[in-house]
């Protein structure tokens, strides 16, 4: 067992992934990490969808490398920068300019909350509103205002203050989840529309509709295309902003860039962090309607780690995985493999409420019971491989490994997991 007690003595109470790995690790390539022990494993997790592109990939790290030796600027706050620049130039020709996209690029504080308060807040100042129209499920950060928007109980009961100012709806799921009862179509968003149309319903007109088209945290919830267009369609009739949290779902991670690209969608805001950083350096960034950004005036939202210069130059090396469709292409099939193997899981488990869900590489097993997943991602563990749990009460095991993972670590993750499965499901 490693030595853990400098960090049970002195680090807070409040730490959770460590628990569920208890090691210490020391070094990771791609899709492993090693622990102080020597042990692999094989990483599912990935940074909780921040390393899309694996640990200490060779091409950011002799870029990073050769950033620092020439004495790059490493913070900049929103000065003017050479690696800035790049990053604006390259995403600008890699991602906007072939989807006929004129957003501006908004930097702010360095992680995926502060991109959606900034969203809120532009949203607000807009249309000169309050509420929000938020989604059963949803996740948008820890920090007040996202945390409003977000639906666990665990993690609202924490504010300790009201979180206010959100109306609440059911999600448009792609496949109606096990025992959902919600009323997930677009027939809610009709019921919606016509509380909004009535004068008398007492219901105000929101700032902004905040909505994933895939929930990650929420336990892989995908919504259907129909649903999206619906909402988006409602939120410009009433004059609000139809703002998307790619967060976790972007960046390549379900095969296109955006995890909504091909749905006709034409998002006034869409809020980014995690992978665009591409070394699991810190920054998020939205990308805003230019007739929306004018709302700004200069230097009235700050954040004092809004111009990373790490981050630009890693994030310039992970936009050329989007010169051509190889990775794309690749991260498709994976999925493919991800999903095949976890059908044969549920296949073999036929009697248990089983449900796989997902899109390319963010695929899911909902077991239906939060201490099972838990059980299982334990065995996991001791069997070699890193895998986290989402959804409600955490009865949702979520495999997000990199993109760049090879198919022979790819192949022994799932086998580990389906033993694990079978050793827990049996031995219950």
């Amino acid at each position: 067992m490693a030595d853990m007690n400098v960090f049970e003595q002195w680090e807070s109470n409040i730490r959770g992934y460590c628990r569920l790995y208890p090691t210490v690790f020391k070094s990771a390539s791609n899709a492993r990490q090693v622990d102080e022990a020597g042990k692999s494993y094989i990483d599912f997790f990935a940074g909780a969808g921040v390393l899309n592109f694996g640990h200490n990939n060779e091409h950011m790290k002799k870029a990073l490398i050769e950033f620092i030796q020439n004495d790059g600027v490493a913070h900049s706050l929103d000065t003017y920068t050479t690696v800035k620049r790049d990053f604006l130039d390259k995403f600008a020709d890699t991602i906007l300019k072939p989807r006929n996209m004129n957003h501006k690029m908004q930097f702010m504080g360095p992680t995926g909350t502060n991109a959606v308060e900034a969203a809120l807040k532009l949203a607000r100042r807009v249309t000169g509103r309050k509420n929000v129209v938020a989604y059963s499920h949803g996740f948008h950060g820890m920090t007040l205002g996202s945390l409003a928007c977000t639906a666990n109980a665990v993690f609202r009961n924490a504010a300790g203050v009201p979180l206010e100012h959100v109306v609440r709806q059911p999600f448009g799921c792609e496949t109606r989840c096990e025992g959902c009862e919600m009323g997930c179509g677009t027939e809610a968003v009709d019921r919606l529309r016509a509380q909004f149309e009535d004068s008398s319903s007492g219901l105000e007109k929101p700032a902004a509709f905040l909505v994933e088209a895939i929930q990650a945290e929420g336990g892989v919830h995908v919504a259907s295309q129909e649903w999206l267009q619906a909402v988006q369609k409602l939120a410009h009739d009433l004059g609000a902003l139809f703002i998307i949290d790619d967060i976790q779902a972007g960046c390549g991670r379900t095969g296109s860039y955006f995890s909504f690209d091909g749905m006709g969608l034409d998002p006034d805001i869409v809020t980014l962090a995690k992978g665009i950083g591409g070394f699991g350096t810190p920054l998020a960034m939205n990308l805003v309607k230019p007739e929306h950004d004018e709302h700004w005036n200069p230097g009235e939202h700050t954040g004092t780690f809004r111009g990373q210069g790490f981050s630009f130059v890693a994030g310039v090396e992970a936009l050329k995985y989007f010169d051509n469709d190889n990775l794309m292409t690749d991260t498709k099939r994976k999925g493919e493999v991800l999903k095949e193997h976890l059908q044969g899981i549920v296949s073999q488990h036929s009697g248990k409420p089983f449900q796989v869900r997902g899109k390319g590489m963010m695929q899911a097993i909902d077991l239906g019971d939060g201490a099972l997943a838990k059980k299982v991602a334990q065995e996991c563990f001791s069997q070699g491989l890193l895998i986290g749990a989402c959804g409600t009460g955490g009865k949702v095991l979520k495999l997000i490994p990199p993109l760049t993972i090879p198919d022979a670590d790819l192949n022994e993750g799932l086998a580990i997991l389906s033993k694990a499965v079978n050793t827990v499901v049996e031995g219950a």
